[in-house]
């Protein structure tokens, strides 16, 4: 499976192989494209009771929803995990995958955009859902409109197409 670099990555896009929407072409660098981040978070709940691991536990009863408005920033605390989403859509065709990934510019802050999920199959058509967590230590303010994210396209050998819980997930379903 080859990595798509930045030509391969706009000929996707002109063939409607995938789209990203809204689309910024500054954003395209030499092998991904980076993500901004929306204005709505989910912020856990401070409970008091043990979080059952299982299939159908559901992140939306253990948080709330909120909008921080323009020109605003959320705090994370060290040590906290604050659930972001990216403001563009990716939608990939049944040939593509890829991997979102984190910006070592604010990694080197302490801040991680995804826990353990990086990885978009064939056929996704959402916005992406970013676990953000401080483990640096001091508190981070994050910006709604920051280039946050990259996400790497691979092509896929076969016609797979993922059809799971999360591949239409946009901001009002967050």
């Amino acid at each position: 499976m080859a990595v798509l670099g930045r030509q391969a990555i706009l000929k996707a896009i002109e063939q409607g192989a995938l789209s990203i929407t809204p689309f910024t072409p500054e954003l395209v660098g030499p092998a991904s494209v980076d993500l901004t981040l929306a204005s709505t978070f989910r912020v856990f709940r401070k409970v008091h009771q043990v979080i059952e691991v299982r299939k159908n536990t559901d992140y939306r009863d253990l948080t709330d929803k909120m909008e921080v408005p323009s020109g605003q920033h959320i705090l994370i605390m060290p040590g906290e995990t604050v659930l972001g989403i990216t403001k563009e859509r990716l939608r990939l065709g049944p040939g593509l995958c890829g991997w979102l990934e984190g910006r070592s510019r604010f990694a080197r802050l302490g801040l991680m955009v995804h826990i353990s999920a990086p990885f978009m199959g064939p056929g996704i058509d959402s916005q992406q859902v970013l676990e953000m967590s401080n483990f640096g230590p001091a508190p981070l303010e994050v910006y709604p409109g920051t280039p946050i994210c990259q996400f790497v396209f691979q092509h896929l050998e076969g016609s797979e197409q993922y059809e799971g819980r999360f591949a239409d997930q946009t901001e009002a379903s967050f």
